[in-house]
């Protein structure tokens, strides 16, 4: 295992982003679904009820409403979870390219969910974030 990066330069040069082809939606779901067999990527509880994040053919097939058809954009450094500017520095420099994001932060690594049809963008954005600190160290 290895040991989580705080530093934020090293976090930006060292996140490696990396595009996931499938195709994830957000859905609102009532309690009962997760007793189910599906298996979203993502399940978070708030007051007003569940929200899951699963694969767009899935919640098709199962009939589900969803919103933010999106791709995921894995940032595959071992991020801490108390690094500083991290997340900020990324989806500013997104936000400058007009790119609306949602994030997710998980123990090992971020998640970036970006809209489908900008997808590619997104990651050539955060691969020339990343370069250019990389350029600016040296």
């Amino acid at each position: 295992m290895s040991t989580p990066e705080r530093d934020l330069g090293t976090l930006l040069i060292s996140m490696k982003p990396a595009l996931d082809p499938r195709e994830w939606v957000f859905c609102g779901v009532d309690h009962s679904f997760l007793t189910s067999a599906h298996r979203p990527l993502f399940v978070f509880h708030e007051s007003e009820g569940t929200t899951i994040v699963i694969e767009r053919g899935a919640a098709e097939s199962l009939g589900l409403d969803y919103a933010f058809a999106s791709r995921r954009i894995t940032l595959r450094v071992h991020s801490d979870l108390e690094a500083v500017g991290f997340i900020a520095a990324v989806t500013s420099e997104l936000a400058k390219h007009m790119i609306a994001t949602n994030v997710v932060s998980a123990f090992y690594h971020d998640h970036i969910f970006v809209p489908v049809e900008r997808a590619e963008e997104a990651l050539h954005v955060l691969e020339s974030l990343s370069a250019q600190r990389a350029r600016n160290v040296l």
